[in-house]
């Protein structure tokens, strides 16, 4: 197996939405994908970029990917944070979700990031127990909080 990490183009963004969907049906909840490729292109590629994005792959078949943004805390500066790491499940244990996390750290160090942040579900133990390999902390003091989409959209 020869597994390159490279930066996402354009071009892969089919497959990275593939994979998106793949992890979404992974945790049930397929229908809450909204997102589109046609959105991707614009979002990661367009005049303002708003996410990073790393492939793995070999002999051109995209097998994970990572994505993630710049985030800012007003009491530490600037941070990255990984939205998702996606290995497709034929290919999961085979270090390539490694390879990948490995590779968003390096960027993060690039761009002088002082923190990494990220999410796992609770029940996910396949990822806590990746990330426990890298003793990450797991803070359960602090509570995720959202507005959806149309929530935003209907704000008055």
């Amino acid at each position: 197996m020869n597994i390159v990490v490279r930066k996402g183009t354009k071009d892969d963004m089919p497959a990275v939405h593939a994979l998106i969907c793949e992890l979404a049906l992974f945790e049930k909840a397929p229908q809450e994908v909204t997102n589109t490729i046609e959105d991707m292109l614009v979002d990661g590629f367009g005049p303002h970029p708003v996410f990073f994005c790393l492939v793995a792959e070999e002999n051109g078949v995209v097998y994970g990917t990572a994505v993630y943004h710049l985030k800012y805390s007003t009491w530490k500066g600037k941070g990255v944070y990984l939205d998702d790491i996606v290995v497709t499940e034929k290919m999961r244990g085979k270090g390539i979700g490694k390879l990948l996390f490995a590779e968003v750290i390096r960027d993060a160090k690039r761009l002088q990031a002082k923190q990494l942040h990220w999410q796992v579900l609770d029940w996910n133990e396949p990822a806590i127990r990746f990330y426990e390999k890298y003793k990450a902390k797991f803070d359960a003091e602090w509570i995720n909080c959202k507005l959806d989409q149309s929530q935003v959209e209907n704000w008055l």
